[in-house]
């Protein structure tokens, strides 16, 4: 598989400006091949302006941007590009607008196939994975499924929170709400990306990167902290024996 990701938690962290605490794992990771990164900016509602945004911050690391969303032919677009940014916001109007523009299953065989460099954030990193089903957010509007595009053979929580000791909320937290998914779903794992985590996936070989810990949700197990520079390539175990058994 040819797969190469970059799956960021968030696009900004506290302190720090867009893009600012992972651009040098962007520039790492997209390298001096590529030249231009198509950028998917349907997870906000001005595209205009979230491309100017994406646009000046990988100018200044060398790459041009062009937006998909400026393109006669979406899906004319995913097939000649060198590199795909998806950016972060509403996980359900991304997922919606890749169905609606028919982007999902050309997206899935640019990045497996093609191996064409695929980085997220946020809710670009929510669906790059099997489901959008461990988002944290709202269903603002309905897409045709939670089937996301399918990259990795698991889930990833962008923005994990660690529950806050003392707090007087007594609402659920993400770890009461994960283990409220594998209650209803199968998906063996579920990975909490803290702010400032971020997996770096290259064919069946996956590493967490950053400055914090991830924590994997794992069904009928306990759940287990991982720190950075961990290799968790186990996670894509799934791809490999699904291949596997192909050639059986």
């Amino acid at each position: 598989m040819k797969r190469k990701l970059l799956l960021v938690s968030n696009s900004t962290l506290h302190g720090g400006g867009y893009l600012d605490h992972c651009e040098q794992h962007i520039s790492s990771f997209f390298g001096q091949d590529v030249k231009t990164v198509l950028f998917v900016p349907y997870a906000l509602h001005d595209r205009d302006a979230y491309t100017k945004t994406a646009r000046d911050k990988f100018q200044t690391l060398g790459y041009y941007v062009e937006s998909i969303h400026e393109a006669a032919d979406p899906v004319d677009a995913v097939k000649k590009a060198e590199a795909i940014f998806i950016g972060g916001g509403n996980t359900f109007r991304l997922l919606k607008s890749l169905y609606d523009n028919q982007v999902v299953t050309a997206i899935r065989t640019r990045v497996l196939e093609d191996g064409v460099p695929y980085m997220g954030s946020s809710a670009g990193t929510n669906v790059a994975t099997i489901s959008i089903s461990t988002t944290n957010d709202m269903p603002i509007v309905c897409p045709p499924s939670f089937a996301a595009i399918g990259l990795v053979p698991f889930n990833i929580n962008p923005h994990y929170l660690d529950p806050d000791p003392n707090s007087r909320h007594m609402g659920e937290t993400r770890e009461q709400r994960i283990t409220q998914y594998h209650e209803e779903s199968n998906t063996p794992s579920v990975l909490g990306l803290r702010e400032g985590s971020m997996l770096l996936v290259e064919g069946n070989k996956a590493t967490l990167l950053g400055t914090t810990k991830a924590r994997l949700f794992t069904r009928g197990k306990p759940s287990k902290e991982y720190d950075p520079g961990s290799d968790l390539s186990f996670l894509l175990k799934d791809d490999v024996d699904q291949r596997e058994g192909s050639r059986m």
